[in-house]
């Protein structure tokens, strides 16, 4: 049985192979107007899908257990597309929905993964 290849690759190699993802939770003052929030962030979570090159996913989805909390999910290809969409115009007219819903808290992280594998 040989060496998994993700053993031996090196780090430079696995610098070009991550991708990232970006996980966080937003709280909203008001959890009667998570829904409505959510819908009209979805354009711009198609939008970004179909339009960001290196956007495999983007989600704004409502949390199932928290009343008011948003769960927010990303997966760019690349740190180069993740950058490129932190100037797009989409990220900041969804910055300006998010701004305008009364947020009282956040947490929000970013990972770059060099190995990953189906569970």
């Amino acid at each position: 049985m040989g060496v998994p290849s993700w053993i031996t690759t090196t780090f430079a190699d696995a610098r070009r192979a991550s991708i990232v993802v970006i996980a966080g939770t937003l709280d909203l003052v008001d959890p009667e107007g998570r829904d409505a929030l959510v819908e009209a962030a979805v354009h711009y979570q198609r939008a970004a899908r179909e339009e960001e090159p290196g956007c495999e996913a983007y989600c704004f989805a409502a949390d199932p257990v928290v009343p008011g909390r948003i769960q927010v999910y990303e997966l760019w290809e690349d740190h180069a597309s993740i950058a490129a969409h932190f100037k797009h115009p989409y990220y900041e007219q969804m910055k300006q929905i998010l701004g305008s819903c009364g947020i009282t808290g956040s947490w929000n992280q970013m990972y770059e993964v060099a190995r990953h594998e189906p569970v």
